[in-house]
């Protein structure tokens, strides 16, 4: 009887194609095929451009699962289709996820809303509201200025510091994705802190005022710190995964939120507590809390007891 190492039987095993049974999940894929052969010492990726070029679909409006489990087999080319748990006869479905947008463009698109919303709203001041002076008071402009520079920040970062782990969602996602910033920070907050009768209208408060242009200035620097700490965990088209450190990340697992949550309540307290701003601020801050404790429950999941767990996620003493 002879014995094999341990490397000659991977590398035998590896030279050994396996046939996949494949299913659409859901309604039907053109030209899928009912069977893929592949080596399974291709990486995921490979399965799915295959898949892709079978079908003629994008590789981003693809998802494939395993027949055994339904777990998720990622696009991925550091995994091998050994790795997954596939084997020869294995049944994988494949699912259409529609049409599909890039992670960056969705993003341009919703903060642009605000970005020309709110001047639009302040130009016309005079025709939207019959008791308007021509000129706006000076917490309107003020306030125009943070909200408009708040959201241009937003929009040079995502073209110049993000790097997002998937590449694509789905299309229909960017108007319910938009309605948040379009909708309550764009209409909602314009519409209201710029009539001749909202606080902003008011004398300012220079205590007010300032403490909420310093709390503005510790937020947006803060945020971009927390961007480019994030952005620096992963290689410019990678989708690798570390865990994030620094001063800010030591103190809550996100800091980008607790950051965006501090610049906002600046703008609150410059808008002299505009209702509007608050309403933005509350529905912002109940989402961003659900995303830092999904955020956290990844670490401990992913890097176990490499990760050191925050005991606040997003806001130290609260939350």
């Amino acid at each position: 009887m002879s014995y094999r190492s341990a490397r000659e039987v991977r590398f035998i095993s590896h030279l050994c194609e396996v046939k996949l049974i494949v299913f659409p999940q859901g309604k039907p894929i053109k030209s899928l095929p009912d069977t893929l052969t592949i080596d399974p010492s291709a990486s995921t990726s490979e399965l799915y451009s295959q898949l892709a070029r079978r079908t003629n679909y994008s590789i981003h409006q693809l998802r494939i699962t395993k027949g055994s489990d339904g777990s998720a087999i990622n696009n991925a080319k550091d995994t091998t289709v050994h790795a997954t748990g596939v084997r020869d006869q294995s049944t994988v479905y494949v699912k259409d996820l529609g049409p599909q947008i890039s992670w960056r463009t969705v993003f341009i698109i919703e903060y642009a809303g605000p970005i020309f919303i709110h001047p639009l709203i302040y130009a016309l001041r005079p025709y939207i509201y019959s008791s308007a002076p021509p000129e706006g008071s000076h917490l309107q402009a003020l306030t125009l200025l943070l909200i408009v520079g708040h959201f241009v920040k937003r929009e040079l970062e995502t073209m110049v510091v993000h790097r997002f782990s998937a590449s694509t969602m789905p299309f229909r996602n960017v108007f319910k994705n938009s309605f948040h910033y379009w909708v309550l920070a764009g209409l909602n907050i314009a519409a209201w802190i710029y009539s001749p009768s909202a606080p902003t209208a008011r004398e300012p408060n220079n205590l007010l005022m300032f403490t909420g242009l310093a709390l503005y200035a510790i937020g947006e620097f803060g945020n971009l710190q927390a961007h480019l700490t994030l952005m620096n965990l992963r290689s410019p088209g990678g989708n690798e995964r570390a865990i994030p450190e620094g001063w800010l990340f030591d103190l809550v697992t996100c800091p980008n939120y607790m950051t965006e949550t501090i610049s906002w309540l600046g703008v609150l307290l410059v808008s002299n507590f505009s209702l509007s701003v608050l309403v933005f601020i509350v529905v912002s801050v109940v989402q961003m809390m659900a995303w830092a404790k999904k955020k956290e429950s990844r670490y401990r999941k992913e890097f176990g007891d490499k990760y050191k767990k925050k005991r606040y996620t997003m806001l130290p003493g609260i939350f």
